[in-house]
């Protein structure tokens, strides 16, 4: 009887070839099939970030193709509108207050985390978190909080919201600690803190330096008498019950000494602090950034931080625009999002009203501390 390779009646037994190539072909099919599910679970582990930790303490896995991080969504193009750039007296208007210890619904989270980016898409289980090479580390009612704000629209920075505060209060936890508190970074992108007392902390600068002798700093100042009064004028929103500024500005307001020990007064002799930097970083790793022109140009400014970073200049004037409620510049609304990115509620605090005797004894003391620091800087920030 002759039978069909292909089909062949129930009584007919087909040859041993036949049977072994279809045994053959099973097989194979088979192997296809484990190794397609080997590697769908492989990928799998590797998206959930506890397990894809599992997998590298047992050993090497299997390399995979990853797709890139998805892109960012770009802002409104519209310019800044310049006749809008209304800027209102900075002695009279808190325009850039700090708020390391009041959390809003516009500023950053808690320490163990950080607030998304403006403009900014997450960039889920991608990258790895590292030290940071850049930081701002002051000064208090400079505008630290609006620089980090602003720069965090570069899609090559990547900064913690909160402050930490690492070499000034929490050193002895060591560094591990501080770099779990970072975000994690891609190839090519800059991590970066900000926290504004580490310029007057003494300790600050030696720490730093071990840490990396490369690393890229930014101070933020202002005018040392708007600058008192602003640190003054938030510390009285949360203790109404403090003596005036007038006096605590002197030892002895009969003979006028000025009282140095107080740290709102202490912060703004710019000078001194930054003798005790300099013997650890050269003048060309610290940039200083004019708080005033934070306000008054912030694009400007941004340029400038951009170009000290390596950083292509990507930030414009495209990115603000001028709020005449709160009286500085903001971001302008994400894709997506119905509101502006603006600082928090408790920015534009109004300054209570000083004797202008105070003020001028004030801008005398501080007359030749800004001289010197103009010198050493070689910036002229025309504070008289």
């Amino acid at each position: 009887m002759e039978c069909s390779l292909s089909w062949y009646p129930s009584d007919c037994t087909p040859p041993a070839a036949a049977t072994f190539r279809k045994k053959l072909l099973l097989l194979f099919t088979m192997l296809l099939l484990w190794v397609y599910i080997f590697y769908s679970c492989a990928a799998l582990c590797l998206s959930v970030p506890s397990l894809a930790k599992a997998g590298a303490a047992q050993g090497p896995q299997p390399k995979l193709l990853l797709l890139p991080p998805p892109l960012r969504a770009q802002p409104e193009e519209a310019p800044l509108a310049r006749d809008g750039l209304a800027f209102r007296s900075a002695a009279s208007r808190d325009l850039l207050q700090e708020d390391n210890a009041e959390l809003t619904e516009e500023s950053p989270t808690a320490l163990s985390g950080h607030s998304p980016k403006p403009f900014d898409l997450n960039l889920g289980g991608y990258g790895a978190k590292k030290l940071p090479q850049a930081i701002i580390i002051g000064v208090k009612k400079g505008g630290t909080r609006a620089l980090l704000e602003f720069l965090r629209v570069h899609p090559d920075i990547r900064a913690v919201g909160a402050e930490p505060h690492f070499f000034d209060r929490h050193y002895d936890k060591g560094m591990e600690w501080y770099k779990d508190l970072m975000p994690k970074t891609l190839d090519g992108q800059i991590t970066m803190e900000k926290t504004p007392s580490y310029f007057v902390t003494k300790e600050v600068a030696a720490r730093i330096y071990a840490m990396s002798k490369d690393a890229k700093l930014i101070v933020v100042v202002r005018d040392p008498v708007t600058r008192a009064i602003s640190d003054y004028t938030q510390t009285l929103s949360k203790k109404p019950d403090i003596p005036s500024f007038e006096s605590l500005t002197f030892k002895n307001r009969t003979t006028g000494l000025i009282d140095t020990s107080w740290s709102a007064i202490q912060i703004g002799i710019y000078a001194k602090h930054l003798e005790n930097w300099l013997q650890y970083f050269p003048m060309h790793q610290i940039l200083f950034v004019s708080g005033e022109r934070l306000i008054s140009d912030p694009a400007g400014e941004l340029g400038k931080v951009q170009d000290f970073l390596g950083l292509k200049r990507i930030i414009t004037d495209k990115h603000f625009y001028f709020n005449k409620t709160k009286g500085f510049p903001c971001l302008k609304k994400p894709e997506g999002s119905s509101k502006p990115h603006c600082l928090g509620k408790t920015k534009g605090r109004t300054h209570p009203n000083i004797d202008p005797e105070v003020v001028q004894r004030l801008r005398d003391f501080y007359r030749p501390f800004n001289m010197k620091f103009y010198q050493m800087t070689g910036q002229n920030f025309d504070w008289d």
